[in-house]
């Protein structure tokens, strides 16, 4: 920031239109808390000059820079905080997003402090190491400057104690489920393994219901997954007020008719998009054929990378996104084809288009496919109570356990559906008996080489919820068993 002759203050550096009338807000802001006007130009240079800056987060950092500028703050430690904030016109501070991030770098960075607006405090506080400070007003910010320390609250968090005595627990349950045993298994297993799942069924055959209560079985975030989730949630200004960590794994459900920017992330001023704001958790998309075609197919790159790209002519910014997608269709346009009782009224080529809908590449990428079929008046009507999440959970963890101790030299695996082609053929042998079995399957259902991989991590991941060492041959036959789509029954033939 510079001053010189003339009147008024300049913003260089690429702001945009929010940052450029922060000048009004700004004026406004002091004159309503009694300092003299402006008499003298100010220049502030926002650097990198090649960046384009965003938002109204830059009006306290500018407000104070002003008024240093103008000798009526004591500007000597202001280059050891970093300061944060929306002004109102009459000088109170607003929430800004992207609090957690910031404070990682300033951290980084050797800053002393971070001051912000008081709603983003908690959030903030859960980076050790710098002190934050939340303030109401910008009199609260000048004063501490000016040496009154007392108005502007200090706020500290013990991160772990936080986590641990705030971790989730989930109201839904598949004890509410009647019936359904054997998708129950198959979503344990998806569970246990981080597998990608495609439920399909008629209307009212439980699918969503389902679908639901799969973070229930999932093991909690540890601490690491927490603060990254939270930072993406941060960035995309998705937290709620007063919020600090997150401690529940996401569970992302968009509508069908949802954009390709809005799944993946971007936009002029490029936001994460559904599938970072699932990271760590799952992504459910119901009734999957409704969602556009380039919708499903940008998806394809991520489920394989378990991260998105997002590029523009002057930079690029890289969104993680390692979600458990899970997804639900109907099996035709009438819902019943392949139904026990009732009679599909579709052509078999309508069920046919229907089916093609999702491309063959977006499900080889979907480990399992479980055909859904609907619960009896017996099964509705039992009043035993089924098996507890809480007790699926425990098998998911034991398995999830064995896969980390398993991965434990690669610091961006941690389940067995993140594994790579190679350390599929490592992790994942198999006997001469499976391998007949294998080839049998390949053949008939003319499987590629992505299925391939995935039946046999599907495989692993039976075997070591079964605590076995080796796949066995049961193992394999039930992961092959979970292709339903690529049946020759399911061809609309």
């Amino acid at each position: 920031m510079s001053d010189g002759n003339g009147v008024g203050y300049f913003l260089v550096g690429l702001p945009d239109n929010a940052v450029k009338e922060s000048q009004h807000r700004i004026e406004t802001a002091l004159k309503n808390n009694h300092f003299r006007p402006l008499r003298q130009k100010i220049v502030i240079n926002m650097a990198p000059a090649d960046i384009r800056k965003e938002g109204s987060s830059y009006d306290a950092t500018i407000a104070i820079g002003m008024l240093a500028a103008m000798g009526e703050i004591n500007d000597e430690h202001i280059s050891r905080y970093i300061i944060m904030g929306e002004l109102s016109l009459d000088g109170y501070l607003k929430p800004v997003k992207g609090v957690l991030p910031i404070a990682i770098q300033a951290r980084k960075e050797g800053f002393e402090g971070f001051i912000l607006p008081k709603e983003n405090a908690r959030e903030a506080a859960i980076v050790n190491g710098i002190k934050v400070y939340g303030a109401t007003h910008i009199r609260e910010i000048i004063d501490f400057f000016n040496g009154d320390t007392q108005h502007l609250e200090k706020y500290e968090i013990d991160t772990r104690k936080e986590f641990e005595d705030n971790l989730a627990k989930n109201e839904e349950d598949f004890s509410d489920v009647k019936g359904q045993e054997n998708i129950k298994r198959a979503l344990e297993i998806a569970a246990a393994g981080g597998h990608n799942v495609i439920l399909i069924g008629p209307p009212g055959a439980g699918k969503t219901m389902l679908a639901k209560r799969i973070p229930s079985i999932l093991p909690p975030l540890n601490l690491h997954e927490a603060l990254e989730t939270t930072k993406i949630h941060s960035v995309a200004g998705r937290l709620n007020k007063d919020a600090s960590l997150l401690y529940a794994r996401p569970f992302r459900s968009p509508h069908h008719t949802i954009s390709d920017i809005a799944l993946v992330g971007g936009g002029n001023n490029p936001q994460p998009g559904e599938i970072s704001l699932a990271h760590n958790g799952v992504l459910f998309l119901d009734e999957l054929p409704e969602f556009k075609r380039t919708v499903l197919e940008v998806m394809r790159q991520p489920l394989e990378e378990r991260r998105v790209t997002i590029s523009r002519a002057k930079f690029s910014i890289e969104y993680p996104a390692s979600f458990m997608l899970i997804a639900s269709m109907n099996p035709c346009p009438c819902g019943y084809y392949n139904h026990p009782d009732k009679e599909c009224v579709c052509s078999a080529g309508t069920v046919q288009k229907y089916l093609s809908r999702v491309s063959r590449p977006l499900l080889d990428r979907i480990d399992i496919h479980i055909e859904v079929t609907p619960v009896n008046f017996e099964q509705l009507a039992d009043t035993r109570k089924a098996e507890k999440s809480e007790k699926i959970r425990e098998r998911v963890i034991k398995a999830r356990e064995l896969q980390i101790k398993r991965f434990d030299n690669k610091s961006t695996i941690y389940s067995n559906a993140q594994m790579s082609s190679t350390m599929v053929r490592e992790v994942c042998q198999i006997n001469a008996v499976s391998q007949n079995l294998l080839k049998t399957a390949m053949n008939k259902l003319q499987l590629s080489a992505r299925a391939y991989d995935r039946i046999l991590k599907v495989a692993r991941t039976i075997s070591d919820l079964a605590n076995s060492e080796e796949i066995k041959i049961e193992h394999l036959a039930e992961a092959i068993q979970y292709r339903s789509l690529d049946r020759e029954t399911w061809s609309g033939d």
